[in-house]
């Protein structure tokens, strides 16, 4: 399925300054961009910063389309945000609302389309390290969004597939045949994905000092 072919947030390879920078160098800019955009209030502030990080993602060499497929995804919310501060605060506001959510979200698009899975799951597990002491388990927690982040396009994949053959067959209106393959094919996935997970012995642990507790 086509959802096998990609994951959320692509990485696109490069060699520029953005690619080679550490990932806490890219969370910080991120962190930075996100609160010049929100915190200040200012709308110059706020449309100089969505104009750096445009400029960024063509700095970084990042193909145009990685740039406009966020906006078109959020096209329909941020027409809606836009319309209601303009109706309540007028233009101004409007403006500076809709670039700072734009600038944020182009800002941690750089940052995943620069930064490999590996890269992002090894800075998760240094984030989560300080929560050991609370029983927390950082390994586990990076498995954790690895599966989400493969889990996720396949089942958009999903349903783009079963969507195209519903349609293919006459079906496109009919529910039974655009959702039910689409079910069945994730029950599979999920199993697979956990006969994969127990044949690594994954799990093994949790299950011993249950049947220990058991006991």
């Amino acid at each position: 399925m086509r959802g096998h072919a990609h994951l959320i947030a692509g990485y696109v390879p490069g060699t520029s300054w953005l690619h080679r920078s550490p990932l806490w160098l890219k969370a910080v800019l991120l962190l930075i961009v996100t609160v010049l955009c929100f915190a200040t209030g200012d709308v110059y502030v706020t449309t100089a910063v969505l104009a750096a990080v445009v400029v960024l993602h063509f700095v970084a060499g990042l193909p145009p389309g990685r740039l406009w497929r966020p906006v078109r995804l959020m096209l329909v919310f941020l027409l809606l945000i836009g319309a209601y501060q303009y109706w309540q605060s007028g233009p101004l506001t409007a403006w500076r609302v809709v670039a700072g959510i734009l600038a944020a979200v182009l800002a941690s698009n750089a940052l995943t389309a620069t930064t490999t899975v590996a890269a992002l799951l090894d800075g998760l597990v240094k984030a989560v390290r300080p929560l050991r002491r609370f029983g927390a388990d950082p390994e586990r927690f990076a498995l954790t969004v690895s599966l989400m982040l493969r889990s996720i396009p396949f089942i958009i994949g999903a349903f783009d597939d079963v969507r195209d053959a519903a349609r293919a067959r006459g079906l496109e209106r009919n529910l039974r045949a655009r959702t039910l393959p689409v079910l069945i094919g994730t029950v599979a996935y999920a199993r697979a994905t956990g006969e994969a997970l127990a044949a690594r012995g994954l799990g093994d642990a949790e299950d011993r000092r249950v049947g220990g507790a058991g006991d």
